[in-house]
Order: structure tokens, then sequence, then C-alpha cells
């Protein structure tokens, strides 16, 4: 027996606007999962026996630019999702249905939907479950509606979701539904990289993420989307004196499974760090030692590669780039300011922590301990330094000052002294501070 769910109160006023003009409405998918499990609903849809055209004149505002019926409603400051009901059709290109069919019912409706848990419905009464979605929610289970190859020949972005829900529910997959990706797996190659990108973006982010790719892995999936990774398991790192244990690809695992941070791009570049070290390994035949030089340059490269082809914006990919072509930082205490100062310089200061917590990640998926002295000193030191002006631009004065203060019009001279002005903070010998950059000026003018 499901207890009688609480729906918001805008959200009942909404339904209500079809019921009092003659139509069914109900709550589907996602939102009633979410209800049943306690959790916050973040976003409402909703299926309705109405018909496009009604739901346009139901509500002022609404719109609907689309091939499947979904008509996007304003109401009470928020944005609803309302689709009419309907039925299963087919799906030629493994992606969007060929025809969109009208169905009469809201259990023809729930029966063409990708997993159990997300084929519910509510009315504010009565939950409708036609294949048992509520007992699967109660065992955490993923279970395709009715045939599972049929599901992911339907649309093929399905097999990818259903490991998204893995990572971001803690559920498991049921082992036909399973079975039935592994088998489907090639057919992600028709879906657009754009929606890959948005479920593999949510995997990252999620707390099971290092769980769900070695699933992907597994179900065949990361073979097609990501071939440069799966390449990186049974490239062996053993060697003498060398603390690693695992090969490359586990190693890369464990990394992203141990990266504090949560931002999705600083965890794709902790899974992906050493990814140059499939084409850089080798043997030095004196020592028997492995090496890998320069697999950070050449991991950066696939790096861009990869983030092109997962639609990351410029942004992203920038970021994602730069943390695997500098992960290879020092932190030795013999370290100049002028070194760390390079260091941030080259990582810009905004990325600074995402580094550290790469290096972090790296440590631990490493076997060794979570950080060091060295590192801890690197640390401090990066925040002494940062106290000093990277740039010209950071000074406290700027042209207009050296040419008040000096008498001089614009020209190259103002650069350089400014420059050499630089050079004095930089090196600790002058504070960045309006007052001492004026009087230095003074002292300057004197000399001369």
């Amino acid at each position: 027996m499901v207890q009688k769910l609480t729906l918001p109160g805008p959200v009942k006023e909404f339904m209500h606007t079809f019921r009092d003009n003659g139509f069914a409405i109900f709550v589907v998918g996602g939102p009633v999962r979410d209800m049943l499990m306690d959790t916050k609903v973040s976003d409402w849809d909703f299926a309705t026996n109405a018909t496009p055209q009604n739901i346009l004149k139901l509500f002022a505002g609404s719109k609907y630019e689309n091939t499947f019926g979904t008509v996007i409603v304003p109401f009470d400051g928020t944005v609803y999702e309302v689709t009419p009901f309907r039925r299963e059709g087919r799906y030629s290109d493994n992606r969007h249905p060929d025809d969109i069919e009208w169905a009469e019912t809201i259990e023809e409706d729930v029966l063409r939907r990708d997993f159990t848990m997300n084929a519910l419905a509510y009315d504010g009464e009565k939950l409708v479950d036609e294949v048992e979605g509520h007992s699967d929610i109660m065992s955490k289970t993923i279970r395709a509606v009715g045939k599972p190859s049929k599901r992911f020949e339907e649309d093929a972005l399905r097999m990818i979701r259903a490991i998204r829900f893995y990572a971001q529910l803690g559920f498991d997959i049921e082992e036909k539904t399973l079975k039935a990706i592994q088998e489907k797996a090639p057919l992600i190659k028709n879906v657009s990289w754009e929606r890959i990108h948005d479920e593999f973006m949510k995997i990252l982010a999620s707390d099971r993420a290092a769980d769900a790719i070695l699933l992907l892995k597994d179900a065949g999936l990361l073979e097609m989307i990501m071939p440069e990774f799966t390449r990186c398991f049974g490239v062996e790192q053993k060697s003498p004196g060398r603390h690693h244990t695992d090969d490359v690809g586990t190693h890369l695992i464990k990394t992203l499974r141990n990266c504090p941070s949560d931002d999705p791009v600083v965890r794709f570049a902790a899974l992906i760090h050493d990814i140059g070290k499939t084409e850089t390994r080798d043997i030095d035949k004196k020592t028997g030692i492995t090496t890998f030089y320069n697999h950070e340059i050449v991991g950066a490269n696939i790096a861009n590669a990869i983030g092109e082809r997962f639609r990351l914006s410029k942004k992203d990919r920038f970021k994602l780039v730069k943390l695997v072509r500098y992960h290879m930082f020092s932190v030795g205490e013999e370290q100049t300011d002028k070194a760390i100062r390079r260091f941030i310089r080259r990582i810009g200061k905004d990325n600074i922590q995402d580094m550290l917590d790469i290096r972090t990640g790296d440590r631990i998926g490493s076997g060794v301990p979570e950080t060091s002295w060295r590192t801890e000193l690197f640390k401090k030191r990066i925040v002494e330094v940062q106290k000093r002006p990277f740039e010209i631009r950071d000074l406290k004065i700027n042209g207009n000052d050296v040419m008040q203060e000096l008498g001089l019009k614009a020209g190259p001279e103002i650069g350089t002294i400014l420059k050499a002005l630089f050079e004095k903070v930089a090196d600790g010998e002058l504070k960045n501070e309006r007052e001492f950059l004026l009087e230095e000026l003074k002292a300057t003018t004197q000399k001369v």
C-alpha cells in the first residue's frame, strides 16, 4: 500500500485547471519517483489527455515548438512540461520516434517509458503503477519497461541513462537490463554527442562516479565513446623504485574515486590525467625502469580531442586540457618564488585548488598518503606568493600615476618604469602598496 503523496500547492492548482476543463492530468516519471523516495523534486512533468492545442488555450504564454507533443507552460513563476498521452511507436534511428501516436489512457502512456521507476503516474489521489515500479524503487532496482532490448533500440541514450541513474540514485541495474545494454552498446554511436555529454557529466558529478565509469566499461559503452580510456587498462606501471602497483586504467579510476572536487570538469581531468601514458610507455634498457616521458604533453592533446568530441564548452575544454597538461608539477622545498609564480601563471589562479585536488586523488590513487610535508609547504608558499603581483597590471599604481608623478607624456618609457617597479615587488624588495610605489617613483626621479 502506497501512502498518499503530497503535492505542492501550485502543482495542485495547475492540475485543477485541467480537471476544471474536463481533462485528466497526472504527474509522471521522475517527480513521482522522487516523491516516493522522499527526495526533493526539481522539475515537474505531466501527462494529460488534452491535446497540445487544448493546452495552449488553457494557459496564456504556453509554447509548443517540438514534434513530440510537449507543451511548455509558464505557471506561478516556474515552467512545467506537459505532454499528451502517447503510445509506443517505431524508432528507426535509435533516437527519435518516427511518428507520434496519441494514446487514450495513462496506462498506455506509462508502458512506453524507459525504466519501471520512471513509469509511474500520480493524479493527486491514485498511483498508477502498471509495471511494479514502486516495488523496484523500494528494492533500488533499475529495470527496463517490457523487453529491455526494445527499449534501447528505441532510444540508445537510455543505456547511458541507466548507468547515470545507477550513479545518482545508488540503484543497481537488473541482470536482463544490463545484459541488453551490453548487447546493444554499439547503438550508442547513433546518439548525438550533445546528449551523451549531458549524461556523462551528470555521471561525473555523482557520488558513484568511479563505479559508474567501470560499469560503462563493463557494459561496452566506454569503448564506444572514449576508446582512448579503455586502452589504459593493461598498461603496466610497476617498476623498480616506483610507487605505482596498478595499471594505468585502474590508477585513473582510483584517482577519480579519491579526487575531493565535486566539479565534473575537474573530475574529468582526474579521470584522464595520465591518458597519455598509453602512447609514451617505454622501458629504460639500462635500469629496467618503466618510463612515460612527456605523457602530460601527449595527454593534453588527447584531452583536447576528447573534450571536442564530448562537446565541452570552450571554457571547460580549455580547463580540462590545462589540468591534464600541468598535473606533473613538482613541490620540492628548493623551489624559488619565481618558479611558484610561474606555476600559478600557467594554470591560472582560479585553477589552483582544482590542480591540488587532482594531486590529492592522484596520490591516494597511487597508494601513497594523501599529502606530504612538501605538498603542505607548497600550499603555504602559494598563498604567500599570491600576496605579490603576477602581472604589471596587478600593481597598485598605473601608467597615469607614473605620468602624473614624474611629469612624463605617454610613451614606451612609462612601460619601462612600471616593469622595473614590478620586478622589485615580485622579488620582495618593494611592497605592492600605493604609497610605497609612489615613494619609489619619487626616489627614482631624485636619483636621476
